[in-house]
This record gives structure tokens, C-alpha cells and sequence, in this order.
């Protein structure tokens, strides 16, 4: 019996220590989901798993911390999710909308944000800095480009290029924002 309850024990314990890491990789399969209905052309359900994906990458953080379970793979895998969630899938789904029409410029346009986005990421991964962020968290700049989409038949194309390319230098910008 004693050897049963250890077993339980030490269980619990390994899944308790793995619920942030749960949550992010959560909000990777929203994202992943993001990109597939994004391809079905189902766009109001791509903006509605980016927006879950946001939710789950705003509850881990709070989870790992609350529960001290923060770790170095938990960071590292917090990244690589936000890169699919906040990078690639909204940009992709504002090129689907509009960026398409500037053709090999707004190709680019998406890519140069999906770039600053792995850069801005990067540099999260190896600085310091408590208390504040540098620069644009990519999960601003891309809820920020996601929103944009519900607008997209009521402003001009230009004006979503201009978004899409000042979020991205935001990102890689070296301004502090502070952490919530």
C-alpha cells in the first residue's frame, strides 16, 4: 500500500509539474488549428484559435509562476508555440486577406514580421530583464495584427502594410515595455 500511494505521489507530482507546459503546447494546437482553418479559408476560426491560444499563453506564465513551476524548457517551449501562434498564423491570415494584393511585397511584408518575431523571441530567450520586456512581445504584435483582420474590409490595403511592418519593427525595437 505504502509502495502505491509513492507511486501516486511521484505522479501527481510529475503531472503537476508539466500543467504549464500543458497549456503551451495547448496553445501551439490553436495555433496549428489557426493554420489549418486558415487554409480551409475559414478565417473567423482562425481569429478565434489565435484568440484561444492567446488566452492559453496568457494563462501559463501565470500558472508556472503561481505554481513555481517555471523552468528553462518551459521558456524554450513557450517561444517556439508563440512563434506559430503569434507569428506565422496571424501574419499568414493578414496576407490571405489583404497583403495578397501587394504580391511579392506583401509575401514579404509577412515574412519580415514572421523574422522579427523569431528574433524578438530570441532575444527574450537569452536576456535578463525582469520586470520589463524589450521591445513588442510578439503575442502583442500579432493579437494586435489579428484584431487588424476584423477591420480588413473597412480600411485600405496600405494601411495594413504599414501595420504589419511597424509591428515588426516594434518587435525588434529596444524600447521597454513592462511585464504584467
Amino acid at each position: 500500500m505504502v509502495l502505491l500511494q509513492h507511486f501516486f505521489d511521484s505522479a501527481f507530482k510529475r503531472l503537476r509539474s508539466q500543467t504549464a507546459n500543458v497549456m503551451t503546447i495547448m496553445n501551439l494546437g490553436f495555433g496549428s488549428l489557426a493554420l489549418l482553418s486558415l487554409l480551409q479559408g475559414h478565417t473567423g476560426l482562425t481569429v478565434a484559435f489565435i484568440s484561444t491560444a492567446a488566452i492559453l499563453d496568457l494563462l501559463d506564465g501565470k500558472v508556472a509562476r503561481k505554481m513555481n513551476i517555471e523552468s528553462e524548457l518551459g521558456k524554450q517551449l513557450d517561444s517556439l508555440c508563440d512563434l506559430i501562434s503569434f507569428g506565422v498564423a496571424p501574419s499568414l491570415l493578414l496576407f490571405h486577406s489583404v497583403l495578397y494584393q501587394f504580391g511579392a511585397a506583401g509575401a514579404m511584408a509577412a515574412i519580415f514580421f514572421i523574422i522579427c518575431g523569431a528574433i524578438r523571441l530570441a532575444r527574450f530567450n537569452i536576456s535578463n530583464s525582469a520586470g520589463f520586456f524589450i521591445g513588442l512581445p510578439i503575442t502583442g504584435a500579432g493579437c494586435l495584427l489579428t484584431i487588424s483582420f476584423l477591420f480588413s474590409y473597412s480600411f485600405s490595403p496600405p494601411l495594413f502594410m504599414f501595420l504589419i511592418l511597424s509591428l515588426s519593427i516594434l518587435m525588434i525595437s529596444h524600447f521597454r515595455v513592462k511585464k504584467l
